[in-house]
C-alpha cells in the first residue's frame, strides 16, 4: 500500500508522517486489496480538516473529517474509512456468494 501524505499550508513533519501511517496500517487488516492511499491535511480557520482517497479494487473510497486537533482529524477519518473498507468487503461478498 502506498500513501501519499500532502500539505496544504502545512508542513509535513515525521511524527504526523507516522501517525498516518501507523492509523493507515490498521486499515489493510480488513482489506489486503488498498492498492494507493492519498491524504491531504490542512488547517481550517477553526479546525483542522484530513481527507483521503483510498484506491482499492472495484472501488475509490473517499472521507473527510474535520477536528479541533490534527490527530483526532485523523482518527475520525481512518475511522469513517474502516467503515466504508468493511461495507465494501460485505457488499462483494454478498454478490459473489448469494444471500
Amino acid at each position: 500500500m502506498q500513501i501519499n501524505l500532502s500539505g496544504h499550508h502545512l508542513d509535513i513533519t515525521d511524527a504526523l508522517r507516522d501517525y498516518v501511517d501507523e492509523k493507515f496500517a490498521k486499515l489493510e487488516r480488513h482489506s489486503d486489496q488498498i492498492t494507493s492511499v492519498q491524504v491531504i491535511l490542512s488547517p481550517e480557520p477553526k479546525s483542522h480538516k484530513a481527507e483521503s482517497t483510498i484506491h482499492i479494487s472495484g472501488a475509490d473510497l473517499f472521507a473527510t473529517a474535520q477536528a479541533d486537533d490534527m490527530y483526532a482529524a485523523i482518527d475520525a477519518l481512518t475511522s469513517k474509512l474502516d467503515r466504508q473498507i468493511l461495507k465494501h468487503k460485505e457488499k462483494t461478498v454478498g454478490r459473489k456468494h448469494g444471500h
